[in-house]
């Protein structure tokens, strides 16, 4: 008795160990076929993508974040419009404030260039140079929008992907298990907890697209909010030589 006891035991155990060795990503990966693998490289693609606009995006906000209030002031503190031009000039091209100001700055001299002809005489300075600023914004604007359709994308679609891989997965895995006529929770637990797997791995990839997505939303809509004042203070500044509520400056 207590020999076959202790047969049976060891017999569990090792029924027990095989169910948890078909539960593995490494036997996952050895029974895929032509739509398990098709699956799976789609979420992989999926999250590299993610990956890369994820750096992508948060070097470009930090970046942003730490020259935007210093290329601001240094513009309104520079006393000559001229050397303030310069200045902006000289900024790199990843730096969107500086490209607004030399939008406004092009066109108002543009406008004063060309006074007396037809463009003159059908939109003012005021006109021309907010066209411009418009222009400026908006372009800036979609740059910084760069990569988020991509998260989006992937935070919505990703988990339906890995689904698609799960009942898949669990359809091949009751084929199987209808086959060999075996329908034990040991011989069921193995091909399902399997193929839940790609479900796992769906919302591994979507969960940090739809956080990153919200989060680079956010901080967009703060660095729109700052091009649209500091937008409307340029408007000012080359509309009528100042800012409101400053003395006229020397251009």
């Amino acid at each position: 008795m207590l020999q076959e006891t202790t047969t049976a035991a060891a017999t569990g155990a090792g029924g027990n160990a095989q169910a948890l060795q078909q539960m593995s990503f490494a036997h996952l990966l050895q029974n895929f076929d032509l739509v398990g693998w098709i699956v799976f490289l789609t979420l992989a693609l999926m999250s590299v993508m993610s990956i890369y606009w994820i750096v992508v995006n948060f070097i470009k906000n930090m970046r942003l974040r730490a020259t935007s209030d210093r290329v601001i002031s240094t513009f309104w503190e520079t006393p000559n419009a001229q050397d303030a031009i310069r200045y902006m000039e000289e900024q790199p091209r990843f730096e969107p404030f500086s490209k607004i100001a030399l939008d406004a700055a092009q066109a108002a001299a543009h406008h004063q260039r060309h006074e007396g002809s037809r463009l003159v005489e059908s939109l003012n300075r005021s006109e021309f140079v907010d066209r411009a600023l418009r222009q400026g914004v908006t372009r800036e604007s979609s740059k910084l929008e760069a990569g988020l359709t991509v998260l989006a994308t992937v935070g919505s679609t990703a988990p339906f992907v890995g689904l698609l891989g799960t009942v898949w997965g669990i359809y091949h895995a009751l084929i199987r298990i209808g086959a060999t006529g075996q329908a034990s929770i040991d011989a069921v637990a193995g091909p399902v907890g399997e193929a839940l797997i790609m479900t796992a791995i769906g919302l591994f990839v979507a969960i940090p697209a739809v956080l990153a997505y919200n989060f680079f939303t956010r901080m967009n809509r703060v660095t729109n909010n700052k091009f649209d004042t500091f937008a409307h203070d340029l408007h000012d500044f080359f509309a009528t030589g100042a800012r409101v509520g400053e003395a006229a400056v020397k251009r």
